[in-house]
């Protein structure tokens, strides 16, 4: 056999043992390791490759901003400054048709730039925001799949773990893709907002009476429950933007910035504090695992040939640049009902940047479309990793999953039109970046 049919061997074996129930990073050292082998002849080759390949992943100065930006996250949920930004949020547009609905997606987007984690923002705001919207009139379906929605904002305005990976696996500028984060986050979260007015006034039969959530904060008190989520999200994206802080240093300061602030407004316990660590730790190994697989099975892409081969039959059978973006949208979000976010760009990036990297496609607007059309994903069924973060959290038998899905459902194509929209106009993701 060819070193390219023993690469299309291995990456069919480890979609069957996926299917089969392994988990994604054992299944692709697996196939790494037996792809290696075969082509090299070798198992010690093959053994040797996978250590340097490990050691490479960890090694990396810039692995260090994942657990310092998972430690922050989980700092900042424990603090309940996610209440806090559900309540400015909700002062700001309690006015507005369904202002309990737009404020929740406010305060997801708030949330999202100081922790970076969808399912922490679904957690969160199903405690917080469901019952409120409940209480005013808003159908179950309506409030849940608001609250799903607007989660996955956690993973596209930075910062955001996916960009991280994503950084780390395309060895691109993880500051870089924090700044072309901004534009597609905020008309992600600006075009749920108008989503959530719509359905309010025009489907009363879905979204329910949207009553307006009762008197705002008086200034004051919206000021002093702004301030510290201003003031952490200013020293994270203003410090790395401004070129004060390298992404690692400024995840650094922001963990400090939240256990601080957290501990000054006593709102952070000694038994909290454990329980940060203990789940940063627990995430932090996760995502290395992650990453390790990843490694070794980009090593044994390179080793068969098959992203140069895929290349070619791409270039030769002339999809051209609309053609292969929209196969690649259509194959992320087919696989994002059946995996999770980071198992698809593990599988699917390092395969597809040897092949859109001589088209001239940009790595960094490549990357946003990636997350994005991974993100939809969390909110399909089966797999839909945020539904069910919310129906756990939720733990309310009288709404059954299929209830939130078809509550998320109008959020998923929302995003499916803004991603349509940054494919057209890729300034929308590149405009904020100097240069290009």
């Amino acid at each position: 056999m060819t070193p390219f049919e023993i690469g299309l061997l291995a990456l069919g074996a480890m979609g069957l043992l996926v299917m089969l129930g392994m988990h994604v990073p054992i299944a692709l050292m697996l196939c790494s390791f037996g792809g290696v082998w075969a082509i090299k002849g070798s198992p010690d080759l093959a053994a040797k490759l996978m250590a340097l390949a490990a050691n490479d992943a960890i090694s990396s100065y810039f692995f260090g901003v994942v657990p310092l930006f998972v430690l922050m996250g989980f700092l900042v949920s424990e603090a309940g400054f996610g209440r806090d930004a559900f309540l400015v949020a909700n002062s700001a547009f309690r006015r507005v048709k369904g202002g309990l609905g737009v404020g929740a997606v406010g305060a997801s987007a708030i949330f999202a730039a100081i922790t970076g984690i969808s399912i922490a923002s679904a957690a969160v705001f199903t405690k917080i925001a469901v019952p409120e919207m409940r209480r005013h009139g808003y159908t179950a379906r309506f409030s849940v799949g608001i609250v799903a929605g607007a989660s996955v904002l956690g993973m596209l305005i930075p910062p955001s773990l996916l960009l991280i990976l994503y950084g780390i696996l395309t060895e691109q500028s993880i500051g870089d893709l924090f700044i072309a984060g901004i534009g597609p986050g905020l008309l992600l979260a600006v075009m749920f907002g108008i989503g959530v007015i719509l359905l309010a006034t025009f489907a009363p039969g879905f979204a329910g009476r949207t009553e307006q959530g009762g008197p705002g904060l008086p200034p004051g008190e919206m000021l002093a429950r702004a301030a510290p989520l201003a003031g952490l999200i200013l020293l994270v994206l203003g410090g790395i933007y401004g070129g004060f802080f390298t992404p690692v240093e400024a995840g650094a300061m922001g963990a400090l910035g939240a256990l601080l602030l957290g501990a000054a407004m006593g709102r952070l316990t000694l038994r909290g504090l454990w329980r940060v660590l203990v789940e940063t730790g627990l995430v932090t190994a996760a995502v290395c695992f992650l990453i390790i697989a990843a490694q070794t099975y980009s090593r044994m892409l390179a080793f068969s040939g098959l992203p140069a081969g895929l290349g070619a039959f791409a270039a030769e059978a002339d999809l051209g640049f609309w053609g292969l973006m929209l196969a690649y949208v259509g194959v992320v979000i087919l696989l994002g009902m059946i995996l999770d976010s980071a198992s698809i760009m593990l599988i699917l990036v390092p395969l597809m940047i040897p092949v859109v990297q001589p088209m001239g496609i940009d790595l960094i607007w490549f990357g946003i479309v990636t997350v994005i059309a991974v993100e939809i994903g969390l909110l399909t069924p089966p797999f839909g990793i945020s539904v069910f973060v919310v129906k756990s959290t939720l733990n309310d038998p009288t709404v059954p999953l299929g209830e939130i899905f078809k509550g998320a459902a109008p959020f998923a194509l929302i995003m499916l039109a803004a991603l349509l929209l940054i494919i057209a106009f890729p300034p929308i993701a590149t405009g904020l970046l100097p240069g290009r």
